[in-house]
Parts: C-alpha cells; structure tokens; sequence
C-alpha cells in the first residue's frame, strides 16, 4: 500500500508538517470519502461489547466520518485530530451531539488520562500513530477490558480494465502511483494492519470481519477523492494537476464521465493485553 510507505517518512517529519497535511483537502474529504457501512459499525460495537454508556477516545477523527456514526448510537466521545480545518468541519457534523467533544491535537501531545476509556477507536488512521510508543499509551488509555477498534475503508479502486486504460497516464506522470489491488490485497494488507497490533503484545484476540463496497463517481468528484489520499497529497502541483487533466479526458471519453470504484471496508477489534 503506497500510502503506508509514504506515511512512514512522515513519521520523521517535523509535528507541522504532520499536522496540517490534509488541511487544505479538509472540505473534499468531508465530501467525497467513503462512509463506513452501518454493518461495518454495528459489528465493531458488537465485538467489543460496547453499552449504550461506553466512553470513546477516537484518534485522528478528520472531519467526524466515522464520529457521526459513533456519537448517534450515543456513545461519549473525546476525537483528537490535529487538523484545525478538520476540526472546525468535525465539530460543525457532531454539533447536535453534546456528548462529543472535538480537540485539534495529536495523539502524541494529547496528556494522557489513564484507564478512562471502553474504546479506542482508530478510523482509517491507526497507521499514523507513532508505533514506538502509541501502542502502549493507547493501551494505557483503555479500561481493564477495553477494546481497541480499527476502522478501514481501503483506498478505491477503479474496474481492472479501467485501471489498464490509465496506465499510460500514470507511467507518464506519476509511475509509482501505478499500482492496483484487488479486494484479496486489500484483505491482505487489512489484516497485516491489525496484525501490528497485536505483535505490538499490547493488545489480544483479534476479530477482524470485511465487506466489498461499490461506489459510483462524476470526473471531479473522483479526482477530489484521489487528492485527499496520501500519495497524491505528495505530488508537485504541477504534475498533479497534469494528471488529472488527462484522467478527466479519459473518464469523460471513454466511460462517459462516470466511474465505479471498488474497496473493502473492514472492522478490526482487539482486547486490551496485560503488560
């Protein structure tokens, strides 16, 4: 997964840097990210046991995607994200749950409130948390039979002879985005992710259950869903821009404007370990 790769040297960078790289795609991707199914939800709930009184520390929320669907089943909820457009587009999505409070931080300088809460719940950000001490602050945050929650909605693919059709324009500009995965590597890498979990020795018992989601885009609603996402993120604008155009000229030529997209969505559990 490219994205992954990317993040990894993220890690080094300076907190600024991490801090507002998705600020400025902060409005498309309250947009045009994919939801999580409320099957994908009600069975994380589920296999952690959660009641309807459970506390929530949600790590890296962005705009609240999967908060909303958290903070309607009335859960309590303190969302960290460092992101102070993300935040503002959070708090204005959960403004009708008082139960929810947004605060622009980063995990890391986030002060530690230990044993407070029955979930931690990471939404397709779980890989931006520093391994060399996340895990365990995590693990510290949680009650004695807390449950860590991963969220994953894997990034969208187009139709295999769609992609084939696009393989010119990414080799021309941008090669190493020239990369597909198909719902058996996604599977793969959702359960590599969850897998660093547990061989972190912080948590136990994974559950890990997926679905295949199928989505219908417009050209520029597409092209906003590829510019929040990592790897495009980290493109010159110059070359970016040119690949879109010539995306756009492609999708509105040959498939009439319009793409379908697919991805596995997938809910991750894990119980809180001794240590």
């Amino acid at each position: 997964m490219k994205e992954l790769e990317l993040l990894k040297n993220l890690y080094s960078q300076d907190l600024e840097t991490r801090k507002n790289w998705y600020s400025h795609v902060a409005e498309a991707y309250n947009k045009f990210r994919p939801r999580y199914p409320q099957e994908i939800i009600n069975g994380a709930v589920e296999v952690a046991q959660l009641s309807h009184k459970a506390n929530i520390l949600e790590l890296g929320c962005g705009p609240g995607n999967a908060t909303l669907a958290f903070a309607q089943l009335g859960f309590s909820m303190i969302c960290l994200e460092p992101s102070l457009a993300a935040c503002d587009l959070a708090r204005k999505n959960c403004e009708m749950y008082p139960q929810v409070e947004i605060h622009q931080t980063t995990f890391e300088e986030w002060e530690l409130e230990t044993e407070k809460f029955d979930a931690v719940l990471a939404a397709t950000s779980y890989h931006w948390i520093n391994p060399e001490f996340g895990n365990l602050k995590i693990n510290q945050a949680l009650k004695n039979d807390g449950s860590l929650i991963l969220l994953w909605n894997m990034t969208p693919q187009p139709e295999y002879e769609v992609y084939q059709s696009f393989r010119e324009i990414y080799q021309k500009y941008a090669p190493s985005l020239d990369r597909y995965e198909d719902t058996q590597t996604q599977k793969q890498i959702v359960q590599s992710l969850g897998q660093k979990a547990i061989d972190s020795d912080k948590f136990k018992n994974l559950v890990s259950e997926q679905v295949v989601c199928k989505v219908n885009y417009y050209i520029d609603d597409f092209l906003l869903l590829l510019s929040t996402y990592t790897p495009y993120l980290n493109l010159d604008r110059e070359t970016r821009n040119c690949l879109f155009t010539e995306l756009r000229e492609k999708i509105a030529n040959n498939y009439g404007g319009n793409i379908q997209i697919t991805y596995i969505s997938a809910f991750q559990v894990a119980k809180k370990a001794e240590i």
